[in-house]
């Protein structure tokens, strides 16, 4: 079972757009010297819709490259047809991906049985264990509870969701109807806390490509109960969660906030464009209130 707190992280880019195979390579290194649990590649964060299939193949590569085995590395393959996350899942896994993280078609709005069908077959034809994907922001979609607590019984390789509704009520029903036996992680940070006091095995946040050391540091004061200063963190990490995921185009603020720590990690890929003066300075004082900048 997954535990702790895992990145999405980004894919960075050159001036031209490509892959930066050397600054991916060292995002490895730093997000695990965080103290983060695990990585997650070809996330929303990482840009997976503008990605080639090569290119999905190549940040997949150098991440596990990079990554000591002990480090879980949880690749995305999220497509809009069957066939096509099938080709992508075995490819992942081939290359030595340890989980597949799988969101709903987004483009064609599937039924509940359609979603079933999807996921089922992709468990039947997949050797290797799989996370759902629930991101309602982007899919348009809530996967249904009943699908995912069906998904769960039939298939032993389904082994539990990223959950990005930021709904405690959702998070606290996945809990109740599928306890210990599947692995709940928050897909959204301003619920990390209360959904781990809940029963949720952790979390994949977006803030954490921005100050990993923050979500590191309140997994930790969870796991001790030093309950106090979770929620201080907590609170801290909302702020950031705020301006740099919601506020703003998500992507474009990420990326602007890593570089504001040093981070070389370019623009994001078009039509997403980078942020104006008057954002990056809202971003630059959030970070000097969070404390790290």
């Amino acid at each position: 079972m997954l535990e702790g707190v895992f990145v999405p992280h980004i894919t960075p880019f050159d001036e031209n757009e490509n892959i930066n195979e050397p600054v991916l390579r060292e995002l490895v290194h730093y997000f695990i010297s965080s103290g983060l649990n695990g990585l997650v590649s070809l996330g929303s964060n990482g840009e997976f819709p503008y990605l080639s299939f090569e290119e999905k193949l190549s940040v997949v590569e150098i991440v596990r490259e990079e990554a000591p085995s002990k480090i879980p590395v949880v690749a995305g393959a999220t497509e809009n047809s069957t066939r096509e996350a099938l080709r992508l899942g075995k490819a992942l896994l081939d290359l030595g991906a340890n989980f597949l993280l799988i969101g709903p078609p987004y483009y064609f709005k599937p039924s509940s049985e359609e979603l079933f069908a999807h996921y089922s077959t992709l468990a039947d034809k997949l050797d290797g264990k799989i996370l759902l994907y629930n991101v309602p922001k982007f899919a348009g979609l809530n996967i249904p509870i009943e699908v995912i607590e069906r998904l769960a019984e039939e298939h032993s390789n389904i082994i539990g969701i990223k959950d990005s509704d930021a709904n405690m009520g959702r998070i606290g029903e996945l809990v109740r109807g599928l306890g210990d036996r599947f692995t709940i992680l928050a897909g959204t940070a301003d619920v990390m806390y209360p959904s781990w006091v809940l029963g949720a095995q952790g979390a994949v946040v977006a803030v954490a490509n921005v100050a990993p050391e923050l979500c590191v540091e309140l997994w930790k004061a969870f796991k001790e109960k030093d309950h106090r200063k979770a929620r201080e963190l907590q609170l801290k990490v909302n702020l950031l969660n705020e301006v740099v995921v919601k506020k703003y185009n998500q992507i474009s603020a990420i990326k602007a906030a890593m570089e504001m720590r040093g981070l070389a990690v370019g623009k994001p890929r078009l039509p997403s464009l980078s942020l104006g003066e008057t954002a990056l300075e809202d971003i630059r004082e959030a970070l000097k209130t969070a404390g790290v900048l």
